[in-house]
């Protein structure tokens, strides 16, 4: 192995991706170079141009998709299942073994691989864009395309900085033009607090802001509406403070940032540009070309099948979510179920609302005379009903089909990662025996800009615009009822629908219980439940609860225990310490 500086690396760019390893993110074998053959070299003079500058720019983009994995998937599912939305599933406890130790808050070691893979394939993205900003630095700054471009990279730098400090909340931040070997040897991940950490983020996206167009011609690339609803949610994680070197407690909420939330959240911003609610919530999660880049999806990472490669750039890193299914999907893993406790909080009670404070004995089953809301069925695959909408696949707990665990991790099943088996060789593959898609993955949709507008809003006092923001998103789910692909679910499988909206008022204490509750029913297993919960500072309350409930049934959570100051970050990796020369602090919590 030999080190090989970024800088040196730019003098001529050779189109065969690019991707450095560990602390110093600039580690390669020493034939690697010599041994690919290029499709074609760009000179230094060459890559300025404005029409040569994409053949960079598309290695960064391409990391979104080649360097994630199906243990390192950059939608976080993997880190999601520490929630109370979610079990990891799988065979058995031994499979998977370091996420469930997450899952149960126990046995955690600084040395497990997964720490490792997710930090490092998150470190070799980022070196495709920065390499990408250098480039771009040495353009003409007056051209327009070279503006956007540039924009666009530091929109992608802005990903994955957020994602690894919602992982690992003290990061190295990779923002020096033109950093050299000793730059990243000697990079700290306390060179700034928390709040300042996300500053880093926001002002990458605020240069993005200023310079994305409204629309782009090709759907992969952020507008200025993403980087708004970019800007939002850091704006949300940063106005809960968390700088208590000593904690992680939620330490003052800052009505700055909640109102910074409120002005990218102008809706203006999203429905001048096309932007709005999907009338049926599965029309998000559907592979078909109808329905991808919808209006509801605001950016979303592209996957792509009959490209010219072997399998084309498939999703692969939601391949463990598919469950086993006889003779189509036989290979299927079955993780990231669904909790029982998740099912329970679709139920609604006489007036349409969810049974906020109503806990209950028995947990909901198809069939049952409780009123539940549309979106479970959206979300959940139950025995009893359809898999994936189509009566050909029916959901049952006779067998161990619709659970490889045999029950262990109950009977559900994540809809929103999965395609129809009726859709196979058109958007669903068996790729060396095991399954990926090309439908896309939202980052942000509609439904969450109104979410995090309301909950901001409701922060600052504003609660009866804040309500009126979820009715939006409830209206939508009270019309899925009769309109939508579950529509027919009551005459067919016995279920009742009832959702309403809310009337009244409220104090800034009940609309925060409202609008909390309603971003665990629009966006369940879309990996947010776990970092809301933390960044609200309810991790701890809210997850060691849903331990003592599910208890009783899910025989795998008995001793589970979630540690405040310590759960609510994965620590700093044992090979990332070791290898920081004395630069990289550990996360609280006596790792």
């Amino acid at each position: 192995m030999k080190k090989i500086s970024i800088k040196k690396l730019a003098n001529k760019i050779t189109l065969i991706g690019y991707g450095l390893l560990v602390t110093g993110f600039t580690a390669s074998c020493t034939s690697f170079l010599e041994e690919q053959v290029p499709q074609a070299t760009l000179t230094q003079d060459q890559v300025k141009d404005p029409k040569y500058i994409d053949n960079v720019l598309i290695s960064a983009y391409a990391g979104l998709v080649s360097i994630e994995d199906m243990n390192a998937s950059f939608s976080l599912w993997n880190y999601d299942t520490r929630s109370d939305d979610a079990y990891v599933g799988g065979a058995n406890f031994a499979d998977g073994d370091v996420f469930h130790n997450l899952e149960r808050g126990t046995g955690i070691l600084t040395t497990d691989w997964n720490f490792s893979s997710i930090w490092t394939r998150f470190y070799n993205y980022l070196s495709r864009v920065s390499l990408s900003l250098d480039m771009l630095a040495d353009a003409d700054q007056s051209n327009i395309t070279i503006q956007q471009r540039t924009g666009e990279m530091k929109f992608l730098r802005a990903y994955g900085h957020f994602q690894l400090k919602r992982l690992f909340k003290k990061i190295p931040f990779v923002t020096k033009p033109n950093m050299t070997e000793d730059d990243y040897n000697n990079l700290s991940n306390v060179e700034y607090t928390n709040d300042q950490g996300w500053q880093q983020i926001i002002n990458d996206l605020q240069d993005a802001y200023a310079v994305l167009p409204v629309q782009q011609a090709e759907k992969g690339r952020p507008t200025k509406a993403a980087a708004a609803a970019f800007l939002a949610k850091v704006y949300l994680y940063k106005a809960y403070h968390q700088d208590d070197a000593a904690s992680n407690r939620v330490t003052s909420i800052s009505a700055d940032d909640l109102q910074q939330v409120v002005n990218y959240t102008t809706l203006s911003i999203y429905t001048s540009a096309g932007y709005g609610l999907e009338s049926d919530l599965h029309n998000n999660f559907r592979p078909e070309e109808q329905y991808e880049n919808g209006k509801e999806s605001i950016w979303a990472i592209q996957y792509s099948k009959n490209d010219g490669t072997t399998w084309g750039n498939l999703n692969f890193s939601n391949r463990l979510i598919v469950p086993c299914i006889p003779k189509v999907h036989d290979s299927g893993n079955d993780f990231y179920k669904p909790s029982h406790n998740l099912v329970d909080a679709y139920r609604t009670n006489v007036d349409g609302l969810p049974r906020l404070d109503d806990f209950a004995e028995t947990d909901y089953a198809v069939g049952s005379a409780e009123t539940v809301d549309p979106r479970l069925f959206v979300t959940v695959g139950m025995p009893g009903t359809p898999y994936m909408f189509n009566p050909g696949f029916m959901m049952e707990t006779t067998t161990s089909t619709w659970s490889r665990s045999g029950g262990q991790y109950g009977y559900f099943v994540s809809l929103k990662q999965n395609v129809d088996p009726a859709l196979t060789n058109r958007y669903l593959f068996n790729c060396d025996n095991q399954w990926a898609s090309s439908m896309n993955r939202i980052v942000f949709r509609y439904a969450d800009v109104l979410l995090m507008r309301a909950e901001a809003l409701a922060q600052l006092g504003n609660t009866p615009e804040a309500i009126q923001l979820v009715n939006q998103v409830r209206t939508r789910a009270a019309n899925m009822a009769t309109s939508s692909v579950v529509a027919n679910y009551p005459t067919k499988y016995g279920v009742h629908f009832m959702v309403r909206g809310y009337n009244g008022s409220y104090s800034k204490d009940e609309a925060m219980k409202i609008i909390k509750m309603e971003r665990r029913l629009e966006l369940a297993m879309e990996s947010e439940r776990f970092f809301d919960l933390v960044r609200w500072g309810d991790a701890a309350t809210v997850i060691n609860k849903f331990y003592s409930d599910e208890g009783r049934t899910m025989n795998f959570l008995d001793g589970a225990h979630f540690t405040a100051d310590k759960n609510e970050y994965l620590p700093i990796p044992f090979e990332q310490m070791s290898a920081s020369n004395g630069h990289y602090q550990q996360n609280c919590g006596q790792w």
